[in-house]
């Protein structure tokens, strides 16, 4: 058991934690990369709700397996200054591109507002300028019929006064 642990615990420095879980995940390249590793083998469990499960079988060491395995890593590429400034540039055209494209989005809804806000301007002068019509309608309704009803008034007064002068004459007669 504690051969097993201590060829796991090589193996695992071997590998680098991001190559094991690429591994894990795509299971295609699995097979390339830990083709060379005898004793290991990672099988894959049914999915779990929390996620994918899986397990690791370690083999006993064979004899054959006991040079050392070297994973090597790509080169590393040589980065000189004009990348470096291809790079820098080309994140800020980005960055111009990225708020230019905020600029805009905030200047399309400044001209939502401000026509959302006219068309509110123009409902209220046309609902003031109708409620205004309407009163004035209604006042020279109003006018009309206080003009008829103080006719009217005058009529019966005037109707009162001459059947009285009547009724006096007739008295003084």
């Amino acid at each position: 058991m504690a051969k097993t642990a201590i060829a796991y615990k090589e193996k695992m420095k071997e590998i680098s934690v991001l190559s094991f879980i690429c591994s894990c995940l795509y299971p295609e390249t699995h097979k390339n990369i830990m083709g060379d590793f005898e004793d290991m083998d990672i099988k894959p469990i049914n999915k779990r709700a929390s996620g994918q499960a899986f397990e690791v079988i370690l083999k006993p060491t064979s004899p054959v397996s006991d040079a050392a395995h070297c994973v090597t890593t790509p080169p590393k590429r040589d980065v000189s200054l004009e990348d470096i400034q291809k790079k820098l540039e080309a994140a800020e055209e980005r960055r111009r591109s990225q708020e230019a494209q905020v600029l805009r989005a905030l200047a399309e809804k400044r001209d939502h507002e401000r026509d959302v806000l006219l068309k509110a301007m123009e409902e209220n002068s046309a609902f003031s300028r109708m409620a205004e019509e309407k009163l004035q309608v209604k006042m020279e309704h109003i006018e009309e019929n206080r003009q008829a009803y103080l006719a009217a008034i005058m009529e019966r007064l005037q109707e009162r006064v001459r059947t009285r002068g009547v009724v006096a004459a007739h008295l003084l007669l």
